[in-house]
């Protein structure tokens, strides 16, 4: 027996049966006579696996995804794998195409509603809608409201969320218009179970979504003002811990429009612009034209939305209000995902299309109209569990654990801040378990709709939802609609117009240019930390005297701090504890979360490098034995280096050239660092193993075999490390290579801060004699090591004054308000 076929035996009745719903709920694959549904009556014979084999597709889509660094940060967790389940959402063309003409009417009945709610207002003065309801929601946006330069289109992305009753009709559950999120999770999804369902997936035929995303960016093109030829275009991010990051870093990337962060955009002379690197001392050159928010209204401009805000950008509203810029969705769209309005829009509907709503959404009472109130509070006191009530405008969280007589407290209290909504019996769809079962689970769809040329479109598919309790994180579904025949063009889109462009090297802020010079710092730290590591422990086992590792013990102790008593759980300490500052681990979460901040600038394989980071470390934290520590930094040695190969392809532009400056510069910093832990040790009988462990940690023990012909002296490996310009690990090599990148950033002159402290630190080196050195008490080459640390700081130091932003951080305006105010006599 296939998967398939015992969940369909198995859902011959309904398994998710409430108490409160009548009607058996509704089954994606299963149709009440116990048959397949049509949509996948095409695919059983393609979708012909076994438990045992769909174990093994699960595994690999948990692989395929911990590669690609999909993940979703939950603010109470933290990162959480993105769990996507191998049996995917398939719907049928027939079925599909009733949804297809609802969610286009609604993304334009939206549009309509809010060019209406900021200017001509006919809805409320012809009391279609309560006032109280609209201006009650913080999604209102005053600034916005009227303005000279109202954007006939505001809304040209929407997202809506779908439950399909047990009748087999879709609801509408809310509408996601401020911020929409989850196109690139959708793609993410496609792209996963199409490479590990391939049979399946070329069978089905369903329509691809690639389509959608050129549309997608033609729209975005278009949405330029007329006069722009080259229209410049960003994806504005809250940062890399948004909850959807990794969805808003992929759509920037998918669309190949940079992602920025709000801290990387300044508004000038009314228009807003990328700012240069060494911003403020430099002035801004590159024009932003077209601004996909990814970024909540009230957060975006600190000046007029809210104070205390750090993830906008002061003076945005007036750029909008002035035309200067188009925001995607604009500011005041989130007014539209109060569920107040709800209730209300199949008259809106008839009010400004004169048509009637397709998509019903789910029953909605708004508590402040005085009938609806009462009905919510009689059903609140006789217990109705298939009632909710919400709050308008905030997380539904924040009522829950109320008994029924504190929310009814609150209801009274401000009757206009809450609505109650009946709790549709979702359908359901089977979601493969590790027990080996498919388990039937309530489902939730969302659909996007996109404004192209003159109409809006709907995504023909979505992103699909299951949820297993409110604790569990979600799992998602691949959404496949099939087509009704085979020369249907995909997404119905035969060919995507998109306006021209001229080719350009898009400018990279100062956050960004910090992101990556910390990018090529850590990722240099975490691998020379890793091959000491690996040397010493190698020294250990090979020797049955402990005090025959102190020198890389010594190394170990000044990158990483005070050392644990045992060398074995000292090694695991610096691999596994990311808390531990200048361990491994340490170096490879701070890579981590600086190159998440500019993820739209690297390869997708970069997130292979912490996926095998992790497998590694999974491993070590199984065993305790002592094979397993080597083994693991092996690994995870292996994956770091792995990271130059990602890095190599890069194009050639400031960004590339920071990453190898900070590279260049710790390595440096590592090799004084290594070769300052020698020389405070006392020569001893095994000062000859001491130089072989330290070219071996230093990766130069094959070239110096090569070069001296197995000789081991001092004099020779001062001139390997310190003086050699072939040897990629020296100091004299990290030195040359610093000049050809530090002259490639923007702000270079030749003249530099930056540029000068680099030669002094060539000049200081060139005068060194190898011999000479090795010759002389050892005080005199710490002296020298000391004093070249103390160079490369003061370089980096001065990197970062030139090309990053300088001046003193942003302040909450909420705070110099504050501030002015205790300056006031009372």
């Amino acid at each position: 027996m296939t998967v398939l076929r015992d969940y369909a035996a198995a859902t011959t009745r309904p398994t998710l049966a409430l108490p409160f719903v009548a009607d058996p709920r509704y089954d994606e694959v299963v149709s009440p006579d116990g048959g397949l549904r049509p949509a996948w009556k095409a695919l059983a014979s393609a979708f012909s696996l076994t438990a045992e084999e769909l174990q093994r597709v699960d595994g690999e889509i948990t692989r395929f995804l911990a590669d690609d660094g999909v993940a979703y940060l939950r603010p109470d967790v933290g990162a959480q794998p993105w769990q996507l389940d191998p049996v995917p959402l398939v719907v049928d063309a027939a079925d599909w195409a009733r949804l297809d003409v609802g969610l286009a009417q609604r993304a334009e009945l939206l549009n309509a509603l809010l060019v209406d709610l900021y200017g001509a207002q006919t809805v409320l003065a012809e009391g279609i809608v309560p006032a109280a309801a609209v201006f009650g929601h913080a999604g209102f946006a005053r600034p916005v409201a009227r303005g000279r330069n109202a954007d006939p289109q505001p809304l040209l992305l929407s997202a809506t969320d779908l439950g399909r009753a047990a009748d087999g009709e879709w609801h509408v559950l809310a509408d996601r218009v401020q911020a929409p999120s989850g196109l690139g999770f959708a793609m993410e999804n496609r792209r996963v179970i199409s490479q590990v369902l391939p049979e399946l997936y070329q069978e089905g035929d369903p329509h691809r979504m690639e389509p959608y995303f050129s549309a997608l960016r033609a729209a975005l093109i278009s949405a330029a003002c007329e006069t722009v030829s080259a229209p410049r275009i960003v994806v504005m991010s809250p940062g890399p811990f948004s909850e959807t990051a990794f969805d808003q870093a992929y759509l920037a990337n998918a669309l190949g429009f940079p992602l920025v962060q709000g801290e990387d955009l300044v508004v000038r002379d009314g228009w807003v612009w990328i700012k240069p690197a060494g911003w403020p001392k430099t002035t801004p050159a590159e024009r932003v034209d077209v601004i996909v928010r990814r970024v909540d209204a009230e957060w975006c401009d600190p000046l007029e939305l809210r104070a205390d805000s750090h993830l906008g950008v002061a003076g945005l509203a007036e750029a909008v209000r002035r035309g200067r810029v188009r925001l995607v969705n604009g500011l005041g769209a989130g007014v539209l995902e109060n569920p107040a309005l709800l209730p209300y829009l199949p008259a809106v509907c008839e009010h400004l299309l004169g048509e009637r709503l397709r998509l019903p959404s789910v029953p909605t009472w708004w508590c402040g109209d005085p009938d609806a109130r009462e009905l919510v509070l009689a059903r609140l006191a006789a217990g109705d569990d298939a009632l909710i009530v919400r709050a308008i405008d905030q997380p539904r969280k924040t009522v829950a654990g109320l008994d029924a007589g504190e929310l009814a407290a609150r209801v009274r209290a401000a009757p206009h801040r809450f609505v109650g909504q009946d709790l549709l019996a979702l359908s359901q769809a089977p979601v493969w378990r590790s027990t080996g079962q498919a388990q039937a689970l309530a489902l939730v769809l969302r659909g996007f709709t996109l404004r192209y040329g003159s109409a809006y479109r709907p995504l023909v598919g979505g992103l699909a939802t299951v949820r297993d309790g409110a604790a569990t994180p979600p799992t998602t579904k691949d959404v496949w609609v099939l087509k009704s025949s085979a020369s249907d063009p995909d997404q119905g889109l035969a060919e995507i117009t998109t306006p021209p462009t001229a080719r350009v090297i898009p400018a990279l802020a100062p956050r960004a240019l910090a992101d990556l010079f910390w990018a090529g710092r850590y990722a240099e730290r975490a691998e020379d930390l890793l091959r000491l590591l690996l040397t010493a422990q190698q020294q250990l086992e090979q020797s049955a005297d402990p005090d025959d590792a102190r020198m890389l013990r010594r190394a170990l102790r000044r990158l990483a701090g005070p050392a644990l008593p045992d060398p074995e759980e000292d090694f695991r300490s610096l691999l596994l504890d990311a808390r531990r500052p200048g361990s491994a681990a340490h170096s490879l979460a701070q890579l981590r979360a600086a190159l998440a901040g500019v993820r739209d600038q690297l390869s997708g394989d970069t997130w292979r490098v912490f996926s095998n980071v992790e497998r590694a470390a999974r491993s070590l934290r199984s065993s305790t034995r002592a094979h397993r520590t080597a083994e693991s930094g092996g690994r995870m040695l292996a994956a770091v280096l792995s990271l130059h190969g990602v890095t190599s392809n890069m194009i050639r532009d400031a960004g590339w050239h920071m990453i190898e400056s900070g590279r260049f510069l710790e390595r440096g910093l590592q090799v004084c660092h290594l070769l300052g832990a020698a020389a405070a040790e006392e020569r001893s009988r095994s000062h000859r193993d001491d130089l072989t462990a330290l070219l071996t940690a230093s990766e130069s023990v094959v070239t110096h075999r090569r070069r001296y012909r197995g000789t081991m002296r001092t004099s020779d490996v001062l001139d390997l490390l310190l003086l050699d310009p072939d040897n990629p690990r020296s100091v004299a090599f990290a030195l040359a290579q610093l000049r050809t990148h530090l002259a490639a950033l923007p702000s270079s002159t030749g003249s530099t801060r930056p540029e000068r402290l680099r030669e002094q630190l060539e000049a200081s080196l060139a005068q060194l004699d190898a011999v000479a050195l090795a010759a002389a008490p050892r005080a005199q080459l710490v002296v020298f090591l000391k004093r070249t640390v103390a160079g490369f700081e003061q370089l980096g130091d001065a990197i970062a004054q030139l090309h990053f932003e300088s001046g003193p951080p942003p302040v909450p305006m909420s705070a110099l308000s504050l501030v002015e105010h205790q300056g006031v006599p009372a």
